[in-house]
């Protein structure tokens, strides 16, 4: 979708009501929503009011004077933008009068402003330039004689944008969009009258204050006051087209902003429905990677990973990836390769990985990231609701009386999400934290939790039953929707169950270390307080009983009728852009597209009959499965497109030895990650600029991803994989990645209404769509589940097999940070380094000082499974007992000391439960310094392919 550089600004938000109100403006008459203001209804009508305050995406604020107008039967000259329309009424926007004091009121902003306008960064993207021209200004007769802020000193402290005071015309937009788009409260205005200007925090540099840079002040700013750099270095972008972020799972609409193949900036699209023109640090600016001179553009093969790297064509390396793969299956047997399908790449690229692994291989050993992340979701809801994906939009917080966030940390995760979440909260919802660490939105500005519940890790399922305890208890059942919707056997048997008194908040206090006042207040709180949504996140799904907590979260939404309508729900919170998608397009063992078993014949045969292949009814092997088979001896080649498992996955030193174990693995990516470190075979992938498809998102909406600019090494991941297949003998003719979704939606019934146009004409399609829902599904499960009547589970409380000791005495969890993204392959290749540039491991200030600990220090964190070193920052975040990481860094080893313990039903490793001991050190680990030795060999390996010396 080829779009205009500058979407129509309305000047207001759209107002939506039932009643309408008919007006006449200029002349002409026009019936508008009720509440609509006179502005937005001249702009509706095509009669653009000026303005420079006044902007869609905040509410009205009536500083800048410009859009004054006269309304018939009334004195003076209301401001456009804060007058709401009435019937009858009779408006003109423009005259003698109104052409002269706009005048005024501009020459008055000019007469403080550079007039630098042809060299000026914002020259042809300017309001106040615009403006200035609307109202016919042709000089300005005083002020520069005078007073002014000509000179005042830029604040280039930030990486991606720069803030000039000296072109401020103190229009509020940025404060607003802080405040209201952002929810940070980062910006005011500092000084009064002649003074007042833009101050981030108390008059500090932007980097030093509150700002989380996600661009939504620069994206309001009509004047270059706030600019990207990349702008001021490249000059204003000529076109534009529209696609989706590759960073999480919120899958926001983003412009790509071009002079011909060259990216200029990023900005959100207004009319992208998971974000809504808003953005966060990584999609707004974190985009440079996919330029990086790290990026590696040229096949590479070697015959050992002690090898140097020697750069070859591509039909040389595909032709030795294919010839080893069959040499493999031809000495070791059909299932003795396998692949992993990327959470990064589309739709149709996953697709056709696992269409490679199941018709080209001839088994069903292809596996996905969701592994390690949401597989207990894919369980869980499938068990209880019968499908696998959140339930709700994200808009539909906004209905939302009550709020659960547990295990999930939006604000750093998820961010675009939890700005729309704290607008809700301003507006008085409530708010329940279930999380072991204090996040932000425990207490922050304007948001402070009703209650949080700080348990302790590993012990959720134990406090999901204690909340079910006191709604079953208590009378707090919803039970018509009961009685209704749900199976009864299974609610009579859960009731029972969490009705013992061993399931109480008191008996179970010791257990989840939770007072039990608290989980009675927020039990009832939200069985009780309206509109309830739970949205969840890893901190739900990384333990050993990931599956049954997302069960026992199910139960709760049923049990209390918080399903089925806007502002309720189950919302799991994915992590990775096409994690959902990777899901859906049968990248599981087990499931073919569309969660349909590999053991049914009947949905084998539809597939067989498409491809032209028998595929094996038998499960392959999942992630952990590949790893130890390789260890054993009988798994030998892997196909690994856009996954980093050495450092994403558990047990790094299991991983790498699996690794190790292998004869022949095929990296498809864009850098050399730490898997690559131990391939054969390097094909080089592409960036989401390079290629075309889609991505499905957390709230099940599948988005174009559009391509713009070629791909640095010719090839889109689609394509390469075409090659791949060809050449193992598998033929797969698709000219443009709108034919595989073609296929895809021919396969899979709950894509049977998807196609390229579709999305072109709506924007985006959430799926179920087919002939049922021709135009998507925003919400699930309205008048029924998927599965008939919802199924309630008994949720009984297994503790961990991962314990504290005298020798391992603190909890290690783990999770993310704002500026970082999973494993840090692409923002660390980025600014966002400035603000985040190692791991570090975050530890209560009583355990620190029973350590001799002080902020700052290097620690040693030893578990069973490894050891590690990180620098300590002490914090109250924390709770005594409990230390905290993120692994975003691959010399942090992160992983090196998280457990191969695992989730009971789906194998999703236990990260967020690992018992540790923490102590002063003064050296790297052993692991550390191997690492450095290896990664420093492996890199010049690389360089000697560069110079040709293979």
């Amino acid at each position: 979708m080829n779009t205009q550089i500058h979407d129509t600004d309305f000047g207001t938000p759209a107002r939506v009501s039932d009643k309408l109100v008919t007006l006449e403006i200029d002349g002409q008459e026009i019936t508008v929503p009720e509440g609509t203001s006179i502005m937005r209804a001249a702009a509706e009508m095509g009669s653009m009011v000026p303005k420079l305050c006044a902007t869609d995406s905040l509410e009205p604020f009536g500083s800048c004077r410009l859009c004054l107008v006269e309304i018939e039967g009334r004195r003076g000259f209301p401001a456009s933008c804060t007058t709401p329309v009435e019937a009858g009424m009779k408006v003109r926007t423009q005259s003698d009068k109104l052409q002269d004091l706009r005048r005024g009121v501009m020459e008055l902003y000019i007469s403080d402003h550079p007039l630098d306008c042809l060299t000026c960064s914002a020259n042809g993207n300017c309001e106040l330039q615009t403006q200035a021209g609307v109202v016919g200004l042709r000089e300005v007769r005083y002020g520069f004689a005078g007073e002014n802020h000509l000179d005042s000193q830029k604040d280039e402290s930030n990486p991606y944008f720069s803030y000039d005071p000296s072109k401020c015309i103190v229009c509020n937009r940025c404060v607003r969009a802080c405040e209201e788009t952002q929810g940070t409260f980062a910006l005011t205005i500092s000084g009064r009258g002649f003074e007042s200007r833009v101050s981030p925090g108390q008059s500090e540099a932007f980097m030093d204050s509150e700002c989380v840079s996600c661009g939504a002040c620069v994206e309001a700013c009509p004047t270059a006051t706030l600019q990207e750099k990349s702008v001021i270095q490249f000059g204003q972008p000529e076109h534009s087209k529209i696609t989706t972020c590759a960073y999480c799972g919120v899958g926001c609409g983003f412009k790509a902003e071009m002079k011909g193949n060259q990216v200029i900036r990023m900005t959100p699209w207004k009319d992208g429905k998971a974000n809504e023109g808003h953005a966060c640090v990584k999609g707004r600016f974190a985009w440079g990677y996919a330029t990086h001179p790290d990026r590696i553009t040229k096949p590479m093969i070697r015959k050992r990973i002690t090898d140097p790297w020697r750069e070859v064509s591509w039909e040389e390396a595909i032709a030795y990836a294919a010839g080893e793969f069959k040499r493999l299956q031809a000495k070791y047997g059909k299932d003795s390769v396998g692949g992993i399908t990327s959470s990064r790449c589309t739709n149709e690229e996953t697709y056709l990985v696992q269409k490679l692994i199941r018709a080209g291989f001839g088994n069903n050993n292809v596996d996905t990231c969701a592994r390690v992340c949401h597989s207990p979701t894919g369980y869980g809801l499938g068990q209880t609701y019968g499908t696998s994906a959140g339930t709700q939009t994200f808009k539909s917080v906004e209905q939302s009386d009550v709020i659960m966030v547990i295990g999930a940390n939006p604000t750093d995760g998820h961010p675009v999400f939890a700005s729309r979440m704290k607008k809700r909260l301003r507006e008085g919802a409530k708010l329940i934290v279930v999380d072991p660490r204090k996040i932000d939105l425990v207490d922050s500005p304007h948001i402070k939790a009703d209650y949080h519940l700080p348990l302790k890790p590993g012990t959720n399922v134990a406090m999901i039953t204690a909340l079910a305890h006191v709604i079953v208890t208590e009378g707090l059942l919803a039970d018509d929707f009961i009685a209704e919707r749900c199976e009864e056997k299974s609610f009579h048997d859960w009731k029972s169950f969490v009705a013992k008194p061993e399931n109480s908040p008191e008996a179970t206090a010791d257990i989840t270390g939770v007072p039990a006042e608290l989980v009675r207040g927020a039990a009832r709180l939200y069985a009780t307080g309206g509109n309830a949504a739970i949205y969840y996140g890893l901190g739900v799904t990384e333990h050993s009983q990931g599956s049954t907590m997302v069960m026992g979260i199910a139960n709760l939404a049923m049990a209390t009728g918080n399903i089925g309508r806007e502002g309720v729900g189950v919302n799991p919170l994915r992590g990775q852009n096409n994690v959902q998608g990777s899901c859906d397009m049968g990248s599981f063992p087990h499931e073919l597209p569309g969660y349909r078993h590999i053991s049914d014949a009947a949905v084998r045969s539809l597939f067989e009959a498409d491809w032209g292949v028998k595929l094996s009814p038998e499960p392959g092997l999942r992630i952990p499965n590949m790893f130890d088979a390789a260890l054993s001896g009988s798994f030998k080649g892997l196909y690994c497109q856009g996954e980093d498992i050495v450092q994403s996955d558990p047990n790094t030193q299991h991983v790498t030895a699996a690794l190790s174990a292998m004869e022949c693995i095929v990296v498809q990516d864009i850098f050399l990650n730490e898997t690559a470190k131990y391939a054969h075979v390097f094909l080089p992938g592409s960036s989401f600029l390079e290629k075309d498809g889609t991505f499905t998102n957390a709230e099940r909406r599948i988005s174009r991803v559009r391509q713009v600019m070629k791909p640095l090494a010719g090839y889109a991941d689609w394509q390469v994989t075409l090659m791949l297949a060809d050449a193992l003998g598998l033929k797969m003719s698709y000219k443009h990645p709108a034919e595989i979704m073609d296929e895809i939606a021919r396969l899979t019934p709950s894509f049977a209404g998807v196609s390229y146009d579709k999305i072109e004409r709506l924007g985006s399609v959430q799926w179920p769509c087919n002939d049922e829902a021709p135009e998507g599904t925003p919400t699930m499960h309205i008048d029924g589940f998927v599965r008939g009547k919802g199924k309630f589970f008994v949720t009984q409380y297994v503790a961990t097999d991962e314990k504290v000791t005298r020798r391992f005495p603190l909890i290690l969890t783990t999770g993310r940070i704002l500026s970082q993204y999973n494993v840090g392959a692409q923002t660390r290749r980025t600014a966002n380094s400035l603000w985040h540039e190692e791991d570090r491991l975050e530890i209560h200030p009583h355990d620190a000082e029973e350590r001799g600990i002080k902020d700052g220090d290097w620690v040693g964190i030893q578990s069973r499974a490894g050891e590690t070193v990180l620098r300590a920052e002490i914090s109250e975040r924390m709770q005594p007992g409990v230390v905290y990481t993120t692994f975003h860094f691959p010399e942090s080893g992160a992983n090196v000391i998280t457990t191969d313990n695992s989730d009971w039903a789906t194998n999703c490793p236990e990260y967020k439960v690992t018992a540790v001991q923490v102590l002063p050190v003064t050296q790297p680990s052993e692991w550390q310094q191997n690492y450095r030795r290896f990664n420093e060999t492996q890199l010049e390996l690389l360089e000697q392919a560069g110079r040709g010396e293979a």
